[in-house]
C-alpha cells in the first residue's frame, strides 16, 4: 500500500484524537490541517507534525499533496465541508453524525458517487476488534439467533448552553452526538431498521438532553437504545439470543473486552485490545478502500449511512426536534 496523505479539517477534540491515531496508522502521513484561524492550524501542525497549516478550509481542499480529508467540524458544517472536499477531488472521511439530516447526506453521497470518490462516515466503532469478535460469536451460533440488542450511551454534560452539545445552531443534542453510536451498532448487528418509536426530554435550549428509542429490524429482532446528556450510564451493549448473551463491556464503543454468558451458567471474557486510542482502525480501513479504488467501505456503506440518517430524522420528528437545516 502506498502512503496515504491525510488532511484534517478542524482542530477540536475529535481532530486531535484522529491526528494522534494517525501516528500509529501504517502508511499514513498528516499532510495538512486547516482551521478558521491560521495560528490555530499552525499550533496543531506543530503538535502533531503536520506538513502544512492552512487558515482556510478551501485551501486544504485544494492542496495538491492531500489524498483524504478527515472532517472534524461541528455537525451543521459537515455537508458543506464534505461537498467542498469532494468538489476539489479529495476522498472524505466525515465525522458522525454524518450530516444534520437525510437530505444533506443524500447530497454528499450523490456527489461522491458521481465523481467516483471515496466517502465514509467516521463511525470508528464499526472497525474496532470488539465488534468483529461479537460478530464472530454470533456467526458461531453460540448464543443462537440474535433476538434483542440493548445499548446505552450517556454522560452528565456540565457545559454551558452555548457549548456544542446544547447549542441547536451547532446541531446539539444527545441523539446526534451520542445516540448514533447504539443506533449504528444495533443496525450493524440486526440489519436495517423497519420501524422506530422514540421518547425524549428536551432541555432549556430546545435540544434533546436524553432520548430513548426502540427499533424493529427488517430481518426480525428488536433493539432498545438510549442516550443521555444528564446521566452517566453504564455505556454497555448486550446482544441476546435464546442460548445466552454477549456483552460489549463498559464504554462499548471502545471496549477492550467482551463477555459471553450462556444459558447453562458458563461464562467467559474475551480480550479485544485495539491500537492506540482506537481511531487507527477506521483510518486503516479508509486507506485500504482508497488504495483499492473503492468509493465506499463495505463496513460502513453509503446506503447504511443514508438509512441511519433517515432513522434519526424520524426520531427527531417524533420528539419534536428541528434544526435550521431542516427548513431548507
Amino acid at each position: 500500500m502506498k502512503t496515504v496523505r491525510w488532511g484534517i479539517l478542524g482542530t477540536g477534540k475529535i481532530a486531535r484524537a484522529f491526528a494522534e491515531a494517525l501516528k500509529e496508522t501504517p502508511d499514513a502521513v498528516l499532510a495538512g490541517v486547516a482551521s478558521r484561524r491560521l495560528d490555530g492550524a499552525q499550533a496543531f501542525a506543530r503538535e502533531f507534525g503536520a506538513a502544512a497549516a492552512y487558515g482556510d478550509y478551501q485551501a486544504l481542499a485544494d492542496a495538491a499533496d492531500v489524498d483524504l480529508i478527515y472532517i472534524a467540524t461541528p455537525h451543521p458544517m459537515h455537508a458543506e465541508n464534505a461537498l467542498m472536499a469532494l468538489n476539489a477531488g479529495k476522498g472524505v472521511v466525515c465525522e458522525k453524525a454524518f450530516t444534520v439530516n437525510r437530505r444533506e447526506a443524500g447530497q454528499v453521497v450523490a456527489l461522491a458517487r458521481r465523481r467516483r470518490l471515496f466517502l465514509m462516515e467516521a463511525m470508528w466503532t464499526r472497525f474496532m476488534p470488539s465488534l468483529a469478535e461479537v460478530r464472530r460469536i454470533i456467526a458461531s451460533g453460540e448464543i443462537g439467533p440474535v433476538q434483542l440488542v440493548t445499548a446505552d450511551f450517556g454522560f452528565a454534560a456540565s457545559f454551558g448552553p452555548e457549548h456544542r452539545v446544547f447549542n441547536p445552531a451547532l446541531g446539539g443534542g444527545a441523539l446526534l452526538d451520542l445516540g448514533i453510536y447504539p443506533l449504528s451498532i444495533a443496525a450493524a448487528l440486526l440489519g436495517p431498521v423497519a420501524a422506530v418509536s422514540a421518547q425524549a426530554e428536551l432541555g432549556p435550549t430546545g435540544v434533546d438532553v436524553q432520548t430513548g428509542f426502540t427499533l424493529r429490524h427488517e430481518g426480525g429482532g428488536l433493539s432498545v437504545c438510549s442516550c443521555s446528556l444528564l446521566a452517566r450510564t453504564p455505556c454497555e451493549l448486550t446482544v441476546s439470543g435464546p442460548l445466552g448473551h454477549v456483552r460489549m463491556n463498559t464504554q462499548f464503543h471502545r471496549t477492550q473486552s467482551v463477555s459471553v454468558v450462556l444459558a447453562d451458567g458458563s461464562s467467559r471474557t474475551v480480550d479485544t485490545p485495539f491500537i492506540g486510542n482506537g481511531y487507527a482502525h477506521e483510518a486503516i480501513e479508509a486507506q485500504r478502500c482508497f488504495s483499492a479504488g473503492l468509493i465506499e467501505s463495505p463496513g460502513m456503506t453509503h446506503d447504511e449511512t443514508l438509512a441511519l440518517m433517515g432513522v434519526m430524522d424520524t426520531i427527531r420528528a417524533q420528539i419534536g426536534l428541528r434544526y435550521g437545516a431542516d427548513a431548507d
